[in-house]
């Protein structure tokens, strides 16, 4: 018997239950499971768009609302420009085909690499209760994208909002059925105080991220 089995066999005997299982217990659990019960959740404001937005300013993360996906590279110029950042980055693929040259940038589809400086991504979902970025990789969604360059650009579609991660995990049940190889929740910049107890950002991931609504 394994360590992990003996001490779960003499949990299951303090219980005063037989070490195995029984077929009806093992039955009751699957169905818990299946069911996805969700556990209490605090009140959420109606407005899930604007209780995202103030949720990710108070993150850190910029927020800027664009009229369609058509007017992406126009913002990302825009973004660039003001805070001097090289323009050149890597896409999804989904975004590569987009007019990136008529804005004087320079963007390839593919994933990203330890040289590349800007990543420009989707989002599968957004969650208002804390402003953060659902990612679900893929091979059209790589994750070292929103991961490796120093700047995330990341669009959001307002109707992806939802009021929190119980919510999330119920949309990607729903529209991709099988567990995705990673799921990243992105809450703004990455950031870490183990030194000293200094918050310093850009530790494990971007030092900035900005995300682009559209409708």
């Amino acid at each position: 018997m394994s360590a992990r089995a003996n001490i779960l066999a003499r949990i299951r005997t303090r219980q005063g239950k037989a070490v195995t299982p029984r077929a009806a217990e093992q039955d009751k659990v699957a169905q818990f499971i299946a069911e996805h019960p969700q556990s209490p959740r605090p009140y959420v404001d109606a407005d899930l768009v604007a209780r995202f937005r103030d949720r990710a300013l108070n993150l850190t993360t910029s927020v800027e609302d664009i009229a369609s996906l058509q007017d992406l590279p126009a913002a990302v110029a825009r973004y660039l420009t003001e805070k001097q950042l090289p323009k050149t980055a890597v896409c999804w693929p989904d975004y590569a085909m987009l007019d990136w040259a008529g804005q004087g940038l320079q963007v390839e589809g593919r994933p990203a690499c330890d040289t590349d400086l800007v990543g420009i991504t989707g989002a599968f979902c957004a969650l208002a209760e804390t402003g953060t970025l659902m990612m679900c990789s893929g091979r059209d969604t790589p994750a070292t994208t929103s991961l490796l360059p120093e700047t995330h650009i990341a669009v959001v579609s307002k109707s992806r909002i939802v009021a929190g991660m119980e919510d999330a995990w119920v949309l990607l049940r729903r529209d991709i059925g099988t567990m995705p190889r990673a799921v990243n929740f992105i809450s703004g910049p990455s950031r870490t105080a183990d030194i000293e107890q200094t918050v310093t950002l850009g530790a494990h991931g971007p030092y900035r991220v900005h995300v682009l609504l559209i409708p």
